[in-house]
């Protein structure tokens, strides 16, 4: 639309703008994910955490930043997929249709030849500041066997049913019956024209995303909906609860693995892999299991299951993990293996 109708690049920059939230709620939890395991990673090459831990300092509170960090930023996920999100949505749909449909101001560009449908031209040379156009040619060739051209000093951009229709005023219309040959020509004081083509079927209905955390939860109250749509307005209702505190379980899952690990001069590189291979595996069963729970409610705790479990297995580790207990049944199952 921006390149072919020629639309000005605030229009674009506009629409992009309103799908950020949308990708915000997508990436946060994983850029989190990224920052925390970059610092930390610093931090045990820099001997910082080290230090730190040899100071007395357990893991939970050497974790105490991620915390702080993962619930704020759960937080501000909250109010962007209850809030942000079905705003932005509305506002991108309206956008969206006005930028197809508003054939008045986005289309029209003074001076110059406009395409609206298929053998529709339409040239303005002048737009008014009351909103009406001036010095108006059409050329109509949608009939096979008919040419059409309208030409009126000005004309205003009217709809009805959301459907565009151009009032000519003080013009002529002239016509050539390409069969016969045959020309005729009328003088007016006033005439419509159809623009058809634009705002069929008017405005699209609002989707899931732009409804409110209410109206998903109680989906099944709704008559108006079927089961599948019933199904898909519960799950994206209890996708807003669970989804935002994902920034919280990824962070831990982060820092967990280098906070309880032992240091490694030659780089933690396997701990890092197991983090991001974790961060993966989590990321993928909420797919799955959002796929799973939009054919069978059934699926549903799965969700909260898989947001929920590896948050308790990485405060567990970060509050009872003792490494020589560790290394002690190590020792103890390999001399048992080779007793064998």
């Amino acid at each position: 639309m921006v390149t072919n109708k020629g639309l000005p690049l605030r229009l674009f920059v506009e629409l992009t703008s309103l799908l950020m939230p949308q990708l915000f709620a997508v990436l946060s939890p994983i850029a989190l994910f990224a920052a925390v395991l970059f610092v930390y990673n610093r931090l045990l090459s820099d001997r910082e955490l080290v230090i730190m831990q040899a100071a007395g300092i357990s893991p939970l509170r050497n974790a105490a930043s991620v915390f702080v960090m993962g619930i704020l930023l759960s937080f501000f996920s909250i109010y962007v997929q209850n809030f942000g999100i079905p705003q932005a949505e509305g506002a991108f749909r309206r956008l969206e249709w006005e930028v197809k449909n508003n054939v008045s101001h986005l289309m029209f560009r003074e001076g110059e030849f406009t395409n609206l449908k298929t053998n529709l031209t339409v040239f303005i040379t002048k737009h008014e500041t009351d909103g009406s156009v001036s010095g108006i040619l059409i050329s109509d060739e949608t009939k096979p066997d008919q040419k059409v051209t309208l030409s009126a000093e000005k004309g205003r951009i009217m709809y009805e049913d959301e459907h565009p229709h151009i009032i000519l005023v003080n013009g002529s219309r002239q016509e050539i019956d390409l069969e016969s040959g045959r020309f005729s020509s009328l003088n007016f004081s006033r005439y419509s024209v159809d623009l058809g083509g634009f705002g069929k079927g008017g405005l699209k209905p609002a989707n899931v995303r732009e409804k409110s955390l209410k109206e998903l939860l109680s989906a099944n109250q709704n008559s108006q909906l079927s089961q599948a749509d019933k199904r898909k307005y519960i799950v994206e209702g209890n996708r807003r609860i669970i989804t935002p505190w994902y920034n919280l379980v990824f962070a831990l899952i982060a820092c967990t693995g280098l906070l309880i690990g032992n240091f490694n001069r030659r780089g933690q590189t396997k701990t890092i892999a197991l983090s991001v291979f974790f961060m993966i595996l989590t990321l993928g069963l909420d797919l799955i299991f959002t796929n799973l729970a939009g054919r069978s409610l059934y699926f549903l705790p799965c969700l909260y299951m898989n947001c929920l479990l590896p948050f308790a297995v990485c405060i567990y580790l970060l509050v009872f993990y003792n490494p020589f207990v560790w290394a002690k049944f190590k020792n103890r199952y390999k001399v048992t293996f080779h007793a064998a």
